[in-house]
């Protein structure tokens, strides 16, 4: 029997609260297609993606994978004079479960960063389950990638400083284009961002277990997306790391990775797990654990001192590596 969960940090709380008629905690099969199209289904529709003018926003249409559609990038470039050396660029990958959003969705703490640091975001939109299954989405990521490191220098980006980043369903995308990319010799991002990120289909941890009808995204909603995503193998021994990259066996040879995650959601224990297993293959990452933090509070609220304190603590990081990979 599963032990009582940790508690939300009391201003978190009291946000969730208010947000509970929008928000979800249990998802079925049933509910995919009420979720694309209810009241929450555009979170971005009123957001100013120029930050007030500070970018240029456009869409491209670029090659997708091979026997696949073209896929959409929105690319926002900082109106600002350009600097000396290219910027860098962060390309992020949406959340929602693999089974809803777009390449506007979770824009904010992208493009709040980006401000920070002068750098392009390239945000890739990918086919969604249940209707494109496994290896839909991941191929879709790796396709805008390629395109986005090869046509840097159209962006006033640097293809030597690009950093994947995700949040949720998109960190568990960029951790597994990491392993992608590594493994196709394709463009090596110099870092991984990965936000409360989705990672393993098996769906069987305490944290998965304590959480179960709380907080935003429990284990039900969880084992509907990954189904969603892998149908009869969710949870098998045949699951590629590329879907889950829980499975991967080897983590060597990755860029240096940020993660972090709440004590009160379901992806607690597996991306501690994650994090833990890329010191042991010899790498490198960073570890943020939020007291009291349910799934996506940062973005959800971003006001709170708790998402203050982590939107600084992925700041911090990104500047740290930059400057490593500038030589400052």
């Amino acid at each position: 029997m599963p032990t009582a969960p940790p508690p939300f940090d009391p201003e978190l709380a009291a946000s969730l609260e208010s947000m509970k008629d929008v928000l979800t905690t249990g998802l079925s099969v049933e509910d995919i297609e009420a979720l694309r199209d209810g009241p929450g289904a555009d979170p971005m529709a009123e957001v100013d993606l120029t930050m007030d003018g500070a970018f240029h926003v456009e869409d491209r249409r670029a090659p997708g994978p091979a026997d696949g559609p073209d896929i959409s990038l929105l690319i926002c470039r900082p109106t600002g004079p350009a600097p000396a050396r290219p910027r860098p660029l962060l390309y992020y990958v949406h959340g929602g479960g693999m089974v809803v959003g777009n390449n506007r969705d979770g824009m904010t703490v992208p493009l709040a960063l980006a401000a920070e640091l002068d750098a392009v975001v390239v945000s890739v939109e990918y086919r969604l389950a249940p209707e494109h299954p496994h290896p839909a989405p991941i191929e879709d990521v790796y396709a805008g990638l390629v395109w986005t490191a090869a046509h840097a220098g159209e962006l006033d980006a640097d293809a030597d400083r690009i950093v994947v980043a995700g949040t949720s369903a998109g960190g568990g995308l960029a951790a597994a284009l990491a392993l992608l990319t590594r493994d196709r010799e394709g463009p090596r991002p110099i870092g991984q961002l990965l936000m409360c990120p989705m990672l393993d289909d098996r769906n069987d941890t305490p944290s998965a277990h304590q959480m179960a009808g709380l907080g935003v995204w429990d284990r039900s909603a969880n084992e509907t997306a990954w189904t969603a995503l892998l149908g009869a193998s969710r949870g098998g021994p045949d699951v590629s790391p590329y879907a889950a990259p829980a499975r991967a066996e080897d983590l060597t040879g990755l860029p240096p990775a940020f993660l972090d995650v709440g004590t009160a959601e379901t992806f607690r224990d597996e991306v501690v797990a994650y994090a833990n297993r890329i010191w042991q293959a010899g790498g490198v990452a960073e570890l943020h654990v939020w007291p009291g933090g349910f799934h996506g509070f940062a973005d959800l609220v971003p006001r709170a001192r708790l998402s203050r304190a982590a939107l600084a603590a992925h700041l911090n990081w990104l500047r740290r590596l930059l400057g490593a990979s500038s030589g400052d």
